[in-house]
């Protein structure tokens, strides 16, 4: 049996160290809440690190990270502390075992100001989407 990873790291600039704590707080409000939906969610791992200073908090999971919790949690931080400019992270899927199509990754841009998605890809689309407009099957 295979066993399926997402994996992603990245940081958010809260601004404040006390807005740091503030958004541990945060999380760990979003983590309970992510208990109670069905299927649980996989949430991800959030601390301050001071390698990354007291104002960034770092987001990440090297298992099976939920992206719609992270960008959940980023939405709920800049509109808690008004930032502004945009962010953005990466994830990479991964397998235990050569799958077909498992293999991938992708990337999501938001505006923190509106919490609106600037852009983002999926490889696995992309590639799923490329290979089709050719006709040639699947990879």
């Amino acid at each position: 049996m295979a066993d399926y990873y997402t994996h992603f790291s990245c940081l958010l600039d809260v601004g404040t160290p006390a807005n740091a704590v503030r958004a541990l707080d945060l999380y760990t409000q979003l983590s309970v809440d992510g208990v109670s939906e069905d299927p649980p969610s996989d949430g991800f791992a959030l601390s301050i690190e001071p390698e990354h200073g007291g104002t960034r908090p770092w987001m990440r999971d090297d298992v099976t990270g939920d992206q719609e919790s992270l960008i959940t949690f980023v939405r709920i931080c800049a509109k808690e502390f008004g930032l502004t400019g945009r962010w953005c992270f990466q994830y990479a899927n991964s397998c235990s075992r050569p799958r077909i199509d498992v293999f991938g990754g992708g990337a999501h841009v938001m505006d923190l100001a509106t919490g609106e998605t600037v852009g983002w890809i999926d490889t696995h689309g992309w590639l799923a989407d490329t290979i089709a407009d050719d006709d040639g099957g699947a990879p």
